[in-house]
Parts: C-alpha cells; sequence; structure tokens
C-alpha cells in the first residue's frame, strides 16, 4: 500500500504545483502509515531522486521523450499500470490543467472516488472526507469517500511545499501502453513569465486603466515584486492583454498570496476567480465599487495618481 503522487513536468523542470502535491501526498502518507511514492512520464533535466527532499521514497520514471508532450488517454493508461503494480490505494493529482484531464480519467478507469480542488488534507478520523471549495469559492464541501481506491487533485497554493533531506529511489518504469494517437503539430509557450496558475504574488488590472498603453502601472509593479500580470475579462476581450491573462469565473482560476487589482470593479463573475487569494487589495476611484467589500486594503482614487506613488514607495523599500 502506498499513496502515489503523479509529479508533472514543463520542459524538463518539475512544475510548483507538483512540488506541492509532493508534499500533501507525503503528510497524507504519514497519516496513513504507508511510503509515498511518485510518478515521473517524460524526461527532465535535474536529478529525480532530489524529489526525495519533499519526502518520497520511491520515484517511478518512465523517460519516454514521447510524453513529454500531454497525452490524457496515455497518461491514464500509464498511470493505471502504475497503481496496479504498486498497490497504491491514493493517488494525488496537482490540479492544473493535466491533472484535471487525467484524473477523472483514471478515476474512471480504476471505479475510484474522485475529489478535484482538495485544500486540505482528508479528515481520516472520519474514514477518508476531504475539504474542497464550491459555489466558487463562497463555501465549503466536505467530501467522503469510501472506495477502496481514492484520488484527490490538491488545489495551488493550498498547502505549502515541504523540503527536507533525503534522496528517493528512482525506478525506471517500463510501460505496455500503446503508443499515443495524439499528434503535437506545434507548441507556442509564454516565455520570461510567472506562471499565472502558480504564482504567489498577481498584479492586476482592468478597464479603469483606459487602454494598453498604460499598462505599465501592472507591469512595472509586477516587475518589482517578482509577480504574475493578470487582467480582467473586458481587458482580454478588448485585446489589451492576452487571454492566457484572463482571471475570473470565465477565465483563469487563482489564489496567489497577494492580488493586487488596479482598476478593477469587482464584479462576481471576477470575484469567483481570485476570492481564494490570501490577501487582496483593490485601487479604484469608485468607493462603491464591489470589489471593497472583498478587499483586505482598499485605496479609493485615481490609479494614475495613486499607482506611480505605490510603485516608488516599493522601488525605495527594496533599495533599502
Amino acid at each position: 500500500m502506498s499513496v502515489l503522487i503523479f509529479t508533472e513536468q514543463s520542459n524538463g523542470a518539475i512544475r510548483k504545483s507538483s512540488r506541492e502535491a509532493l508534499s500533501y501526498g507525503s503528510a497524507l502518507a504519514v497519516r496513513l502509515g504507508v511510503s509515498a511514492e511518485a510518478v515521473l512520464l517524460g524526461t527532465v533535466n535535474e536529478d529525480t531522486s532530489s524529489l526525495g527532499v519533499h519526502g518520497v521514497a520511491v520515484v517511478h520514471h518512465c523517460a519516454d521523450a514521447s510524453l513529454n508532450t500531454a497525452d490524457t488517454r496515455r497518461y491514464t493508461s500509464i498511470l493505471a499500470e502504475v497503481v496496479t503494480a504498486t498497490g497504491s490505494t491514493v493517488i494525488v493529482f496537482p490540479h492544473s490543467l493535466t491533472g484535471r484531464a487525467v484524473a477523472p480519467r483514471l478515476s474512471a478507469r480504476l471505479k475510484a472516488g474522485y475529489v478535484s480542488g482538495a485544500t486540505g488534507l482528508p479528515d481520516t478520523d472520519r474514514g477518508f472526507v476531504v475539504r474542497r471549495n464550491v459555489f466558487s469559492g463562497k463555501a465549503f464541501m466536505d467530501v467522503s469517500v469510501e472506495t477502496p481506491i481514492r484520488i484527490v487533485s490538491v488545489n495551488p497554493n493550498s498547502f505549502e511545499i515541504h523540503e527536507g533531506t533525503g534522496a528517493a529511489d528512482v525506478r525506471p518504469f517500463q510501460t505496455s501502453a500503446a503508443v499515443g494517437k495524439v499528434v503535437v503539430r506545434e507548441t507556442k509557450q509564454v516565455s520570461g513569465q510567472v506562471p499565472l496558475g502558480e504564482a504567489e504574488l498577481v498584479v492586476s488590472g482592468g478597464r479603469g486603466l483606459k487602454g494598453p498603453e498604460n499598462w505599465g502601472l501592472v507591469e512595472d509593479l509586477a516587475g518589482l515584486i517578482g509577480a504574475a500580470t493578470a487582467c480582467s475579462r473586458a481587458v482580454a476581450d478588448a485585446h489589451w492583454r492576452p487571454h492566457h491573462e484572463h482571471v475570473g469565473q470565465t477565465g483563469l482560476a487563482i489564489a496567489p498570496n497577494l492580488y493586487f487589482a488596479i482598476g478593477i470593479s469587482g464584479a462576481i463573475q471576477h470575484l469567483a476567480g481570485v476570492n481564494r487569494s490570501k490577501v487582496i487589495v483593490v485601487v479604484n476611484k469608485d468607493p462603491e465599487a464591489p470589489f471593497f467589500k472583498a478587499a483586505d486594503y482598499g485605496i479609493v482614487g485615481d490609479a494614475f495618481e495613486v499607482m506611480p506613488r505605490v510603485i516608488e514607495a516599493v522601488r525605495r523599500l527594496k533599495m533599502g
């Protein structure tokens, strides 16, 4: 018996969300009194035994370059093989795009109960009860999983990454799964930026900035604090910013430690994507903007007057 953690890589590097899942799965294994093991698909540019610092004892590595691009059907088949070989009773995924695509398929394949977007470790005193967000983060639901095999995906930034000492035992895994039918013709990736879904700090702008020529207010603050940039749907629809930066109910749902919103009114659709942020700071000239009701800190004022002062204050602070 073991807890098996799906470890996702991108361009040969282990993703931050996977390190959170590894830490979560290792803590759960301790609670259940079993071992923690990882499964890694594709080639990586680091020593895979180093994943042992997150608490895993074994890494099952299928180092096939054709797996560097996610093929959900093939991933599902390989993971089912690993689960059978290891006798794992709990499988942990990061709640990433790949995790959200593969975990339900694996659940159906294994007839396993599945809870998506867990915000904490299961309550094992009551069986196996997992808490998750519902209604766009407005409430919690406790889900009891009673199947022999259980699958959980972990919300980004909801579980702290643990780093200790030790090295994992890396075991090559040869799959019998057929070559996938998905053919990737082209991949376009944004480089040089913090991935928005994994960012701990996010600076976002809305229509209050009046046009793309004023986006420097967002980028200057983001550059100073090492944050990712985001935008409201109206900004993406107006083509001021690319759609992959759109956060909200119809965009990306994020949970950073800090969400700094500039010129965004905070309609319910936008709040649905950011209300899991630990701290929300809002700058808006409308004192009745709904975002102020959700904000931890708010500044009522014109962004074109407020933000240069904020940016200068941060710059002085960083210069010591």
